[in-house]
């Protein structure tokens, strides 16, 4: 049977046993090492790419531990839209949280660096998406081609992101951001003029 909006999500092993080792970690009380609050210590937001070449690594080369830093991840580690999900929560960690320093953090060989809108819909039609709903989300407004475009050069995608987020109208004036691409093998950190 396919698996169509709203209905149960189908089971799953790999969910199963993430559930499972959930209650045990719980049951031992592991979390008590990881015990901090939502305000990140080092007054620093990252935004870095959802690649799991990154998961431990970043945390790792940047000596980064838990409650240190407001980490949000997303392809490419692109801000893509100035009043999009990436910027609103940039805002929400300096104006709530008191973030004072945002670092971009991009990486080596990165997958969305390449991504193309009319690969992408092809990869959703043969996975179950229905023309018909492809079009609906055209007619919607929806431009395939500009929203699930790669970013081409790593370091030109990092100078908009930063760009942005430095020049927005409604950033506060005193946060510092600096762009970076990180090796996805070592975890060398570069800095992006």
């Amino acid at each position: 049977m396919k698996h169509r909006p709203g209905d149960q999500t189908p089971a799953s092993p790999t969910i199963d046993g993430i559930l499972a080792h959930n209650r045990a970690f719980v049951e031992r009380r592991d979390y008590e090492r990881y015990a901090t609050d939502k305000y990140p210590d080092k007054k620093l937001a990252i935004v870095s790419c959802m690649d799991t070449r990154l998961t431990a690594l970043l945390m790792a080369a940047l000596g980064l531990k838990n409650g240190d830093a407001k980490i949000i991840k997303v392809a490419g580690a692109e801000v893509a839209h100035p009043f999009g999900s990436v910027m609103r929560s940039l805002l929400i960690a300096v104006c709530e949280l008191g973030v004072e320093d945002i670092m971009i953090v991009a990486h080596t060989n990165c997958g969305a660096q390449h991504m193309s809108g009319a690969k992408m819909v092809a990869d959703m039609e043969r996975l179950g998406v229905s023309a018909e709903r492809v079009e609906l989300a055209r007619h919607c407004g929806i431009d395939f081609d500009r929203w699930l475009a790669g970013f081409g050069d790593t370091e030109e995608a990092v100078r908009r992101s930063v760009d942005m987020v430095r020049n927005h109208p409604v950033m506060p004036p005193h946060v510092r951001v600096g762009g970076y691409v990180m090796d996805s093998d070592t975890g060398e950190l570069i800095a992006v003029r």
